[in-house]
């Protein structure tokens, strides 16, 4: 009888909704893939074999995969202005409670999003043309700049430490302070800033300044984070 029923009226409905459209289905399948695959490309072979961090793979995966799904299946709701920017504007409180997000992260995050509402959205009046353009454009850059201008660039990375020698933070012994440092954290120290000092625990919070040529993604945010008790 149900199969009767589908058959009678164009595979039928259910609660006002149809139980299968085949060519938006179809839609569906294509964009899915390729966003799919414009993702993999993103995140697996350019974000992780750069940065070689895992932590964010589930991230970006599933934020991409899931942006685009509510982007697709809303595109032909009719919604008011004030719903659709509620929506979007989940992803402005989203915070991690654990760290601070990485600039760069939050930049991929954002390049995620983007590109899975370019590929949800786009309509009829884009060409499949200025969308592959778009992708690989966005691709593209990303790559030269990760792989090209990083590896002619240094970056300079900090750490801050808690040190317990306060008779070098003083600026006749400056010089000695740094080979000290340099000695005991093995980087080449360029410049150093000494923050609070601690009298009763004899120790003082340097910040140091050093130059790496790939710098980890688990950047200064990270390290920043207080490490004593003597507030």
């Amino acid at each position: 009888m149900i199969l009767q029923l589908l058959a009678d009226n164009a595979l039928g409905s259910f609660m006002g909704m149809e139980m299968f459209d085949r060519s938006d289905f179809l839609e569906l399948l294509v964009r899915f893939a390729f966003n799919a695959l414009v993702l993999l490309v993103l995140v697996r072979f350019i974000y992780y074999k750069i940065s070689g961090r895992k932590d964010y793979l589930f991230t970006l995966y599933l934020l991409g995969i899931m942006v685009f799904l509510i982007c697709f299946l809303l595109s032909n709701v009719k919604l008011q202005l004030g719903f659709a920017l509620g929506l979007f504007a989940i992803f402005g409180i989203l915070r991690y409670r654990t760290f601070q997000v990485p600039i760069r992260e939050m930049t991929y995050l954002f390049t995620v999003i983007g590109l899975s509402v370019i590929n949800s959205l786009v309509n009829k009046k884009i060409s499949i043309a200025e969308l592959l353009f778009t992708n690989f454009a966005v691709l593209t850059i990303i790559f030269v700049l990760e792989r090209v201008a990083a590896l002619k660039l240094t970056h300079e990375s900090s750490k801050r430490i808690i040190y317990e020698k306060i008779n070098l933070i003083v600026p006749e012994k400056r010089a000695e302070l740094i080979a000290d440092l340099e000695k005991r954290t093995g980087l080449k120290i360029h410049r150093l800033e000494i923050g609070r000092i601690n009298f009763l625990q004899d120790t003082a919070r340097i910040q140091i300044f050093y130059y790496e040529q790939n710098p980890n993604s688990a950047d200064d945010a990270d390290l920043m984070v207080d490490s004593d008790n003597d507030d």
